[in-house]
């Protein structure tokens, strides 16, 4: 009898987005090493100062904003005291009282006027860059006098314009881009931990 044969389409097509990934973040490598460095920093002078950062995304981003609150606030890599971070999206009676009573658009622009001060930081992620509710957000943050970093896609969208910080990442399938989303916040949550205890991981 004859064998008969294996299809090595599957198998393939699983090394092929294993490889678009890996050149992606290859060229996140070389284009914003310098940009997060500097982000890390003003993450570690707003948390040296005693001052929050908070973040803000839909959907996937919102998951990160979550997993990356999470990880200030207990530990990334290293022992020591919990750092100031809020992820507006966590709360959900705020959200559905303020989508309920003000409309989606504003869940996150009305818990920065409520909680935000100058000194603090709004990290944003959108693949987008067009979020409403999270280009209000930033838009209040401005007004208040807080720092704002954008994790977005190609072009920065509406995002770009608000943000003092901009982190574009390239042209990608959307569940790349917030592959490179999380890649981002994992590095400044490193880098934040060494510039604020002063250890190596």
């Amino acid at each position: 009898m004859m064998k008969k044969a294996v299809d090595r389409e599957p198998e393939e097509r699983i090394r092929r987005e294993m490889e678009n990934a890996a050149e992606l973040l290859r060229r996140f490598a070389s284009e914003k090493s310098a940009l997060l460095l500097k982000v890390s920093k003003v993450l570690s002078r707003c948390l040296k100062g005693g001052h929050t950062v908070y973040f803000a995304g839909n959907g996937g981003s919102a998951s990160q904003a979550q997993h990356a609150a999470g990880e200030l606030v207990g530990r990334f890599a290293i022992n020591r005291k919990g750092y100031r971070a809020v992820a507006l999206t966590a709360d959900t009676v705020i959200l559905t009282c303020v989508a309920n009573d003000y409309g989606f658009e504003r869940v996150f622009e009305r818990q920065i006027e409520a909680m935000g001060k100058k000194g603090d930081v709004l990290v944003s992620l959108s693949t987008s860059g067009r979020s409403a509710n999270v280009v209000l957000a930033m838009q209040a943050a401005r007004r208040l006098g807080i720092t704002t970093v954008a994790l977005t896609g190609p072009d920065g969208g509406q995002m770009a314009k608000w943000a003092d910080y901009l982190i574009c990442f390239p042209q990608a399938p959307t569940w790349h881009i917030q592959e490179l989303h999380l890649v981002a916040l994992h590095i400044l949550c490193r880098e934040v931990e060494r510039e604020l205890t002063g250890k190596v991981s």
